[in-house]
Protein backbone atom coordinates (compact mmCIF):
# COMPACT_ATOMS: atom_id res chain seq x y z
CA UNK A 1 0.00 0.00 0.00
CA UNK A 2 2.52 2.19 0.64
CA UNK A 3 4.21 2.01 -2.72
CA UNK A 4 0.90 2.40 -4.40
CA UNK A 5 0.29 5.77 -2.20
CA UNK A 6 3.88 6.50 -3.87
CA UNK A 7 2.45 5.69 -6.84
CA UNK A 8 -0.94 8.04 -6.11
CA UNK A 9 1.80 11.32 -5.41
CA UNK A 10 4.35 10.74 -8.64
CA UNK A 11 1.24 10.54 -10.65
CA UNK A 12 -0.04 13.96 -8.88
CA UNK A 13 3.09 15.68 -9.37
CA UNK A 14 3.22 14.45 -13.11
CA UNK A 15 -0.39 15.87 -13.60
CA UNK A 16 -1.19 12.24 -14.58
CA UNK A 17 -5.05 11.65 -13.96
CA UNK A 18 -4.88 8.54 -15.97
CA UNK A 19 -1.70 6.76 -13.62
CA UNK A 20 -4.20 8.24 -10.17
CA UNK A 21 -7.44 6.39 -11.70
CA UNK A 22 -5.35 2.95 -12.62
CA UNK A 23 -4.50 2.86 -8.45
CA UNK A 24 -8.36 3.42 -7.93
CA UNK A 25 -10.61 -0.11 -7.71
CA UNK A 26 -13.51 0.22 -10.30
CA UNK A 27 -16.18 0.78 -8.11
CA UNK A 28 -14.00 2.90 -5.80
CA UNK A 29 -16.06 5.87 -3.70
CA UNK A 30 -14.95 9.09 -2.14
CA UNK A 31 -16.48 11.44 -0.20
CA UNK A 32 -20.25 12.68 -1.21
CA UNK A 33 -19.98 9.45 -3.47
CA UNK A 34 -17.39 10.29 -5.70
CA UNK A 35 -16.72 7.34 -7.89
CA UNK A 36 -13.43 6.40 -9.90
CA UNK A 37 -14.19 8.70 -12.82
CA UNK A 38 -15.30 11.38 -10.80
CA UNK A 39 -11.71 11.27 -8.94
CA UNK A 40 -9.71 11.05 -12.55
CA UNK A 41 -12.42 13.86 -13.19
CA UNK A 42 -11.71 16.07 -10.48
CA UNK A 43 -7.92 15.42 -10.48
CA UNK A 44 -8.07 16.47 -14.24
CA UNK A 45 -9.67 19.80 -13.43
CA UNK A 46 -6.89 20.44 -10.72
CA UNK A 47 -4.43 20.27 -13.23
CA UNK A 48 -5.98 22.49 -15.51
CA UNK A 49 -5.85 24.81 -13.08
CA UNK A 50 -3.01 24.62 -11.44
CA UNK A 51 0.85 24.04 -13.59
CA UNK A 52 2.14 22.43 -10.18
CA UNK A 53 0.44 20.03 -8.31
CA UNK A 54 2.07 18.14 -5.26
CA UNK A 55 1.12 15.71 -2.82
CA UNK A 56 2.97 15.46 0.45
CA UNK A 57 2.22 12.15 2.64
CA UNK A 58 2.63 12.49 6.49
CA UNK A 59 3.36 9.36 8.66
CA UNK A 60 1.08 6.46 6.83
CA UNK A 61 -0.39 4.05 9.80
CA UNK A 62 -0.87 0.72 8.15
CA UNK A 63 -4.33 -1.78 9.67
CA UNK A 64 -4.38 -4.71 8.22
CA UNK A 65 -7.69 -6.72 7.88
CA UNK A 66 -6.44 -9.82 6.52
CA UNK A 67 -4.51 -10.98 3.75
CA UNK A 68 -6.37 -9.07 1.10
CA UNK A 69 -7.80 -6.04 3.06
CA UNK A 70 -6.16 -2.59 4.82
CA UNK A 71 -6.88 0.52 6.19
CA UNK A 72 -4.61 3.46 6.31
CA UNK A 73 -4.85 7.00 7.63
CA UNK A 74 -2.28 9.52 7.25
CA UNK A 75 -2.14 13.47 6.55
CA UNK A 76 -1.53 14.87 3.14
CA UNK A 77 -0.82 18.14 2.57
CA UNK A 78 -1.91 19.12 -1.06
CA UNK A 79 -0.35 22.55 -2.84
CA UNK A 80 -1.23 23.97 -6.28
CA UNK A 81 0.62 26.91 -7.79
CA UNK A 82 1.69 28.33 -11.38
CA UNK A 83 5.62 26.69 -10.66
CA UNK A 84 7.01 29.08 -9.14
CA UNK A 85 8.72 29.42 -5.99
CA UNK A 86 5.64 29.08 -3.18
CA UNK A 87 2.27 27.47 -4.02
CA UNK A 88 -0.45 29.78 -4.52
CA UNK A 89 -2.71 27.25 -2.78
CA UNK A 90 -2.46 24.43 -0.26
CA UNK A 91 -4.94 22.80 1.87
CA UNK A 92 -3.43 19.85 4.63
CA UNK A 93 -6.37 17.03 5.10
CA UNK A 94 -7.09 14.28 7.17
CA UNK A 95 -7.53 10.32 5.10
CA UNK A 96 -8.64 7.39 6.00
CA UNK A 97 -8.88 5.06 2.88
CA UNK A 98 -9.71 1.49 2.28
CA UNK A 99 -7.89 -1.25 0.38
CA UNK A 100 -8.32 -4.00 -0.98
CA UNK A 101 -6.12 -6.74 -3.06
CA UNK A 102 -6.82 -7.36 -6.61
CA UNK A 103 -5.45 -9.06 -9.32
CA UNK A 104 -1.88 -9.15 -7.16
CA UNK A 105 -2.17 -5.11 -6.63
CA UNK A 106 -3.27 -2.94 -3.74
CA UNK A 107 -6.14 -0.93 -4.97
CA UNK A 108 -8.03 2.22 -3.38
CA UNK A 109 -11.74 1.02 -2.79
CA UNK A 110 -12.87 4.04 -0.92
CA UNK A 111 -11.23 6.89 1.06
CA UNK A 112 -12.61 9.79 2.95
CA UNK A 113 -11.19 12.85 3.79
CA UNK A 114 -11.15 15.90 5.89
CA UNK A 115 -9.45 19.54 6.20
CA UNK A 116 -7.34 19.37 9.23
CA UNK A 117 -7.62 23.23 9.59
CA UNK A 118 -11.33 24.39 8.93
Amino acid sequence: MRARLQVLEQAIAARDAGALREVLAPDFVGNDGLDRDGARRLAAGLFLRHRAVRARLGPVAVQLHGPAAATTRFTVVLTGGDGGLLPDTGQAYRVEAGWRQQGGQWRLHSAAWEPVLR
